[in-house]
């Protein structure tokens, strides 16, 4: 199946007075994504994956521990991942948490504030490229964990709920290299917690 660009949730401009501008989501989503969906369709063309849905391909091209992944893999999991990103966003200030998600998230790490802190942490601990999430495990226990690149919680099994993007591109407009306040500014005023937890 041929991948298609997603139109953003909102407008390019919807999130700027919450931290991220809309240059950075002109650059992050018409730019960076749509070359992720364009290449990822050029290698798609007349490969064995050409009827495959996304997460399939994603499954079926990942290679546990290699140094590099595949071309094909890189920007399916990459388009998928941004695809995720895009929907656990969204405008409008103190968005408030639903109260299966806060009791999930107070089970799981102690309390909201744990999940946070560690979040951020696994974000900004993140050597170079990559991701962090909140994932629900394969035995419905919630996890932080941290992907290397384009690696994402298929991968593993897992069902991600919350993924934030760590690449530079994804904060450098607007943070420059201060991942960790992107990371906050990121839990505190963008992530919209329904659409997480409408993930569970």
């Amino acid at each position: 199946m041929a991948f298609t660009l997603p139109d953003l949730p909102y407008a390019h401009d919807a999130l700027a007075s919450l931290g991220m501008s809309k240059e950075t989501l002109e650059y992050h989503h018409d730019i960076h994504h749509k070359a992720y969906v364009d290449n990822g369709n050029k290698l798609l063309i007349a490969s064995e994956y050409e009827a495959m849905s996304l997460e399939d391909i994603i499954t079926d091209t990942y290679q546990a521990g290699a140094v590099a992944q595949s071309g094909l893999f890189n920007n399916a999991s990459q388009h998928w991942n941004h695809t995720l990103f895009w929907e656990v966003m969204g405008p409008g200030e103190n968005k408030k948490m639903p109260g299966e998600l806060e009791l999930a998230l107070a089970e799981s790490f102690g309390s909201v504030a744990k999940f946070k802190e560690d979040f951020a942490a696994a974000g900004a601990g993140q050597f170079g490229s990559g991701w962090a999430w909140l994932v629900k495990d394969k035995d419905g226990s919630l996890k932080v964990t941290k992907t290397e690149n384009g690696v994402n919680p298929l991968c593993f099994g897992q069902t991600a709920l919350l993924g934030c993007d760590v690449w530079e591109h994804s904060y450098y407009i607007d943070f420059r290299n201060k991942r960790p306040a992107y990371l906050t500014n990121f839990l505190e005023k963008l992530v919209n917690w329904e659409a997480v937890a409408a993930k569970l």
